[in-house]
């Protein structure tokens, strides 16, 4: 089995290729410094299991877990922290197992057996039924083969088309394969429905318009094109920008 050991301490992961080397059956195929570059080597190396820190600048490992599931062959998780107080929320992203530092090694090796039983189609299926992960603070999206992050809070708008959904920043667009109803339901705190096929950011919502037809549309900071408000969601629409302008 390929590892990858993912820790913004270099001696921990010195220390954790050390106790792999004792075991047979088990390869390290790379190791990162934190989530962001955990996701990157998991794309170039494919990794069957990671050993994941979760305190870690930028990214920490919650959020790369959650990232890592929604990989075509996502890998087992296996959490290697100091903290106690986060295993409620790393089994929420199915963690294989939760190991406290410093890890023991017989501990490590009963994790990795677990991990083996534990296959990537096990792993989607329960991705698939878990509805109760909080929001993300970034969306993975593929761009021309490499995986790219966008921070949530600089997203202006989802726009669905068919299977895809464009996913609007000041930066430009991408296409992600998300539901529009799924990311409505997760980012409701900060995401409003105007149409169908759209969800808007409160944080960037401009103004509501009516254009040469009286069609009402919204205005969106950094946004050059307006979007258009469905008579469904126009008296909600028109609430929130009043209350954002009082």
């Amino acid at each position: 089995m390929k590892v990858l050991i993912v820790d913004d301490e270099s001696l921990a992961r010195t220390r954790l290729c050390s106790m792999l080397e004792a075991l047979q059956g088990y390869t390290v195929c790379g190791e990162a410094a934190n989530g962001q570059e955990a996701l990157a080597q998991a794309e170039a190396c494919q990794p069957d299991v990671l050993l994941m820190d979760i305190r870690m600048p930028g990214m920490d490992g919650i959020e790369a877990a959650r990232h890592l599931l929604a990989l075509e062959q996502p890998p087992a998780i296996i959490f290697t922290t100091a903290y106690n107080d986060y295993a409620l929320q790393a089994f929420d992203t199915h963690a294989v197992d939760y190991l406290l530092k410093p890890v023991r090694q017989e501990r490590l090796a009963e994790a990795l057996q677990n991990a083996r039983r534990l296959t990537r189609i096990q792993a989607v299926s329960l991705q698939e039924a878990d509805e109760t992960t909080s929001a993300r603070q970034r969306i993975c999206a593929r761009v021309r083969g490499a995986l790219q992050l966008i921070p949530v809070c600089e997203i202006r708008y989802f726009l669905a088309d068919q299977k895809y959904v464009t996913v609007c920043t000041a930066d430009g667009e991408v296409l992600i394969e998300e539901t529009l109803k799924s990311l409505e339901q997760e980012f409701a705190g900060q995401f409003v429905r105007i149409h169908r096929n759209a969800l808007i950011a409160k944080a960037y919502l401009c103004g509501l318009e009516k254009d040469t037809e009286g069609q009402a549309r919204i205005r969106l900071d950094a946004v050059d094109e307006s979007l258009e408000v469905s008579r469904r969601h126009l008296a909600d629409i028109r609430k929130l920008v009043r209350a954002l302008q009082d």
